[in-house]
């Protein structure tokens, strides 16, 4: 930060900071939830988003509070960034009673809050696409200007889900926002060996939607590319397919030792630190404060979702409706 401040720069370092203190809070997050596995084993599958956080909360930086959020996978980054609360995140992965789900999603990514209008994933993989594209027509035949943001992984994008929805949203002129995260793997799979076009963006026009490429490891420029997205879908005028360039820093799964790759990154250097990239610009000392605050506020929050109690089996019988 530095030369002449105006209103506009002034705003935009204050967002950066913001950004900055969800970007922070997600590493940490992920960091004790790695521990967590590590130390004390699990009983699910924990698909760690490290490496991945400026991208998730750069996007939703971009979105209103009532539009409508569909996650991946990969971290629980998104659900944070939205505004969900740490202990009830942490407890959905421990199976415990004060989960946003009751316990129900234990062991794996699956959150819900209403009121934050985060509306989870979808049992099988893909199945967002049509979800987002269902709830884009609900605000197009309300007239709410709600936008619906998907994120996605480079190997969802070649679901059969993905072109059906994608063609119905251009033709109707959704209001939704694509949000590919291509970290270059699909499970074991490189993107490069299960995709014929070099780019995920590069399959947009055949849609006739724009399709953007954006580097994922640089938040602000994730929250300018979405926020164009997001107007454009705000106006009436369609989807966007964004593609963010990012890393998988770890395996498939926390646990995976990663057999079928040559250069498995697993220790704590991420190279191209969307943190570091961040932190650059904000002063050190806000910085420290930020980095103890969000050390804390992780900590606490882990430590309450363990000594939660567990979700009782009975749990899996409630709202089912069928």
């Amino acid at each position: 930060m530095s030369g002449e401040s105006t209103p506009e720069s002034a705003s935009r370092e204050q967002t950066q900071v913001e950004i900055y203190r969800k970007v922070v809070t997600i590493r940490f997050a992920e960091l004790r939830i790695r521990s967590h596995v590590e130390k004390e084993g699990f009983g699910g599958f924990w698909h760690p988003g490290i490496g991945q956080e400026g991208l998730q909360a750069g996007a939703i930086a971009a979105m209103r509070p009532d539009d409508y959020l569909y996650y991946a996978h990969r971290g629980l980054g998104y659900a944070y960034a939205k505004g969900m609360d740490l202990v009830e995140l942490f407890s959905d992965l421990l199976g415990r009673a004060t989960g946003s789900t009751r316990g129900k999603g234990g062991g794996t990514v699956h959150f819900a809050d209403a009121e934050k209008h985060v509306l989870g994933q979808g049992g099988t993989l893909g199945s967002n696409f049509v979800m987002g594209a269902g709830t884009a027509v609900s605000s197009q035949l309300l007239g709410d200007d709600r936008v619906t943001v998907v994120f996605f992984g480079d190997g969802a994008s070649g679901r059969g889900t993905w072109h059906e929805a994608a063609l119905q949203a251009s033709v109707w002129k959704l209001p939704v926002v694509w949000i590919c995260e291509n970290n270059g793997w699909a499970l074991s799979a490189r993107f490069e060996d299960q995709s014929p076009t070099e780019h995920v963006a590069d399959r947009a026009p055949a849609y006739g939607m724009p399709g953007v490429i954006v580097d994922g490891q640089d938040a602000m420029a994730v929250l300018d590319a979405t926020s164009e997205a997001v107007e454009r879908a705000r106006r009436g005028e369609g989807p966007t397919l964004i593609e963010a360039k990012t890393l998988r820093i770890r395996g498939h799964y926390e646990g995976d030792r990663q057999p079928y790759r040559a250069d498995p990154v697993l220790g704590d250097e991420i190279p191209n630190d969307p943190v570091h990239r961040l932190g650059e610009g904000i002063p050190d000392e806000v910085r420290r404060t930020i980095d103890a605050e969000a050390r804390q506020l992780v900590e606490e929050a882990f430590d309450a979702a363990l000594a939660a109690p567990k979700a009782d089996t009975s749990v899996i019988f409630e709202d089912v409706w069928a």
